[in-house]
């Protein structure tokens, strides 16, 4: 990673500004075509308004993602505003998959505020996911160019590949033993899948041809990899007030994330105490696990660390950011978006949140 932290000079936050002010107007725009309730229970998830129908302004996200498309359509050579279906298809898709994996998941908080199965109730979770899927793809066949017709294509691609990776994670909690190859190729389909599509959805749209498209999605999904590792790590030692999660979020799921997988592949006394405690808890009852309190998950969670799970992620997160980088320079692009590229890296690895 860059020594001097680019995200803190200022370059990253434009970008995220800019992948915000660009995409949020064209985002509520295709909201805005639902018909109601879908319309009004959406809006709540991203933040627009709160339970009782009230204009609110909660967080919205970090806005890689859109980010990332805005500037692809400039390493193509043409404006960002290129990008900006690709930017609003990619965070529908994005948004579709949280509101599954919320109720799949039993998670009631979300970026601080309860989700949306929590408070509009299982159902209308389900089907807002499904509506805001659907109106991605309407919205990247918007332009109605050929080149919309191929980036439409890479969305859904990427889309089959996220519902792959979520299959796999829940199935990955009902088993005993994942290597990390398995947890690796389920967090590439989960996360890698969408930033790799985020990284080369507007290069596309501007016409890019296919070597530069390939070489972007090769840098999303190994920055997609780099997220999730630090995700993981997040996910186990992250500060709740930070996270907007509980604390132990992963543990408390039964989560076969890198830092656990990576423990229980190591050999030492820790590595076998652990293994014994998570052999326990498979055999365990949902309503028992829930009745854990903070000490046990504390327990588990010193465990991973000392068998060096968290260390080995803090490492992987940091090689998947080198080969994120190394994809940059396969192919020919203007040198100022190459380094706003690295420097979306950089934060990514690096964030707190």
């Amino acid at each position: 990673m860059n020594q001097s932290d680019p995200h803190t000079d200022g370059a990253v936050p434009a970008l995220l500004e800019r992948g915000r002010a660009l995409a949020a107007p064209a985002l509520r725009e295709a909201v805005g075509r639902l018909a109601p309730p879908t319309s009004t229970v959406a809006a709540y998830h991203f933040g627009w308004i709160d339970a009782q129908g009230r204009p609110a302004d909660s967080d919205s996200g970090k806005a890689v993602r859109p980010a990332l498309a805005l500037l692809s359509a400039e390493a193509a050579g043409a404006e960002p505003e290129t990008g900006v279906p690709g930017a609003v298809a990619v965070e529908l898709v994005h948004n579709f998959s949280l509101l599954h994996d919320d109720l799949m998941d039993g998670d009631e908080q979300r970026r601080h505020r309860d989700t949306v199965w929590k408070v509009h109730g299982p159902a209308q979770a389900i089907l807002v996911g499904d509506a805001l899927f659907a109106l991605a793809h309407e919205v990247i066949l918007d332009p109605g160019t050929a080149h919309a017709a191929r980036a439409a294509r890479r969305l859904v691609v990427a889309s089959r590949k996220l519902v792959d990776g979520q299959a796999q994670d829940i199935a990955f909690e009902h088993r005993e033993r994942v290597s990390v190859a398995e947890c690796l190729e389920m967090e590439g389909n989960k996360t890698g899948s969408l930033l790799a599509c985020a990284a080369a959805i507007g290069a596309v749209l501007g016409g890019a041809d296919d070597e530069l498209a390939d070489a972007l999605e090769l840098y999303g999904h190994h920055l997609g990899l780099a997220f999730q590792a630090v995700d993981d790590v997040l996910g186990i030692w992250g500060d709740p007030r930070t996270t907007g999660k509980q604390a132990w979020s992963d543990l408390r799921q039964r989560k076969k994330s890198l830092p656990v997988v990576a423990a229980l592949a190591a050999r030492g006394s820790a590595a076998d105490r652990l293994t014994a405690l998570l052999t326990a808890d498979a055999k365990k009852s949902q309503a028992e696990f829930d009745d854990f309190d903070e000490a046990e998950f504390a327990v588990r969670a010193a465990l991973i660390e000392e068998a060096g799970g968290r260390e080995w992620t803090e490492a992987e997160a940091r090689r998947q950011y080198d080969t994120a980088v190394a994809a940059l320079h396969r192919v020919p692009m203007p040198g100022p978006v190459r380094d706003r590229f690295a420097a979306l890296a950089d934060f990514v690895v690096v964030r707190q949140k």
